[in-house]
């Protein structure tokens, strides 16, 4: 008998319903109600992982402590747990088939022919139970990519029936996601996608324990009785997720349905104690009654798709919750920024970041908007590739040093203060091959970084292959953009200040991908809080 239980979410209807919000909510109860609860998602694509996907395709690449690029779904898994994930909470079908694959090849399946059914399913269901066989978790949710009747989710689902029968209806449960759509000419909820919906996924042998109906407007009770009798479900497991004014709402809307309590009976678990969400109600308190306004400008190349920036726009909520400020995000395009637009497009902001990307599309703009920033005095953080324009804007402004770049966008440039990190050199293939995961940095207690993170050592996620170029160190120390953290192993320069600015810090790791709900980012807490007093 399994130790562990597995509850698997699937999606119907429609995309982007928010499985993984639900996912995270539920777990936010289980954990809250005493129960070790980890989360995975299973990604129906062929990439490896996210890593190399255009922002515009697949949003944000988030990024583990272990150095995995995986899908933005686990930076809500971590925002709501408080617990970090790692490898193996994000799988591909393209991690599925290159390891069945690799056994071919290797000969481990001595001769047979390799089909879907058993191999990949097989493979599939043993990712699926990595983290339950560590003994860490009582609970592992996995959320199922794409919409039921997908064919490339086809083999999940089968995985899915498959473990059902291996480890017993009691300890794997099925939460289906749907949509009821409100016909307004009709004046009603119509239920009709939802029981198609479950009709097809029954096809595939797997029937839902639980339904969890987004809508508009609430279900009312003969709506219910109907889905129930339909889909072949206990009336007290058909759940509303009503449209709520913000995600954080979702923990809250689903405990007052009762699904933890649903799940625990069909999984016959009995809850340690009451799921209790004071410190989450106290953030949501502070988050929904602001006492201060600030306006903050968000520069980057992918604006038009906000999940690009995902992981920084709820950073910036939780830190805009610690100080009780209501945080205005105001996206600015950065090949927008030419110089003569730059005051009217950055005027009225309190704070400006710019955020991390790739190529030199817009890098020009973001050069334009620091070089405002700082000669203005206003509050600015630069993420990644937004440090490292930092150096760029202060080598070519204040060093005098004309034409001076990163290799990324000139390799011909005379003045490479940005250059190319030696162990990147003799790489060729792209996809997991950069400056991934946490790595260390020893900070100046001298600096406003100390001053944010009190304490000497953090650890930070990254995801690059350039670096600041110590060969132009001590022009930059001397002339006043001081390195203020480095990695004690490498000396790589990790953070960048300007001392006698209000607030001006650049960070070539990623501070956003360690915020949470309860523990919202020293850097970001410290960023708001100088722009409101920069007010």
């Amino acid at each position: 008998m399994s130790k562990t239980k597995y509850i698997f979410v699937t999606g119907g209807v429609s995309s982007s319903l928010g499985k993984g919000i639900i996912a995270a909510s539920l777990a936010k109860l289980l954990q809250s109600s005493g129960f070790r609860v980890t989360i995975q998602k299973l990604d129906p694509y062929i990439n490896i992982d996210p890593g190399t996907l255009n922002p515009y395709e697949h949003g944000e690449c988030f990024v583990t402590d272990d150095g995995a690029e995986t899908d933005l779904d686990l930076g809500h898994y971590e925002r709501f747990l408080n617990i970090a994930t790692s490898q193996a909470n994000n799988v591909t079908t393209g991690r599925i088939y290159q390891t069945v694959i690799n056994k071919e090849r290797k000969g481990d399946f001595l001769g047979k022919t390799v089909q879907i059914i058993p191999h990949i399913t097989d493979e599939i269901k043993r990712r699926i139970q990595i983290l339950g066989k560590t003994g860490d978790f009582d609970i592992v949710i996995t959320e199922i990519g794409g919409t039921v009747g997908d064919i490339e989710s086809l083999p999940y689902i089968e995985a899915v029936r498959q473990l059902q029968w291996d480890l017993d209806k009691e300890n794997a449960i099925v939460i289906h996601l749907t949509l009821i759509p409100y016909l307004a000419a009709a004046g009603e909820l119509k239920t009709k996608p939802t029981q198609h919906s479950v009709k097809e996924l029954m096809q595939s042998g797997v029937s839902p324990d639980i339904l969890v109906c987004r809508t508009e407007y609430p279900l009312h009770e003969g709506l219910r009785k109907k889905l129930a009798l339909f889909c072949n479900v206990t009336q007290d497991a058909i759940i509303e997720s009503i449209d709520a004014d913000t995600i954080y709402d979702v923990p809250n809307l689903m405990l007052q349905e009762g699904l933890d309590k649903v799940v625990l009976k069909k999984l016959g678990l009995i809850a340690q104690k009451s799921p209790k969400l004071d410190q989450w109600n106290e953030f949501l308190r502070k988050f929904k009654n602001p006492k201060e306004t600030v306006e903050i400008g968000l520069v980057g190349k992918y604006v038009e798709l906000q999940d690009a920036y995902k992981s920084i726009i709820e950073a910036l909520g939780h830190a805009g919750a610690q100080n009780e400020t209501k945080v205005n995000i105001k996206f600015i395009h950065s090949e927008d920024l030419v110089p003569s637009e730059v005051p009217e497009l950055l005027k009225g902001l309190n704070g400006v970041l710019v955020a991390p990307g790739f190529g030199d599309r817009g890098t020009e703009g973001k050069i334009e908007a620091i070089r405002y920033v700082r000669e203005n005095k206003i509050p600015f953080l630069g993420i990644c590739l937004g440090m490292q324009m930092a150096v760029i804007e202060f080598a070519r402004n204040v060093l005098n040093l004309k034409n001076a770049n990163s290799v990324e966008m000139n390799p011909r440039t005379p003045y490479p203060v940005i250059n190319l990190m030696e162990d990147q050199k003799k790489i060729t293939e792209k996809g997991g091959t950069m400056r991934l995961g946490a790595w260390d940095c020893k900070l100046d207690k001298n600096s406003k970084v100390y001053k944010a993170y009190s304490t000497d050592f953090i650890s930070e996620r990254h995801r690059h292959r350039y670096e600041y170029n110590n060969e132009f160190f001590e022009d930059f120390q001397n002339n006043g953009l001081v390195a203020t953290g480095v990695n004690p192993d490498t000396g790589l320069v990790e953070i960048v200040e300007i001392p006698d600015h209000p607030w001006f810090i650049g960070v070539q790791y990623h501070p956003e991908y360690k915020s949470t709900v309860l523990n919202p980012h020293p850097l970001f807490v410290a960023f708001i809080k100088a722009s409101v007093d920069n007010k």
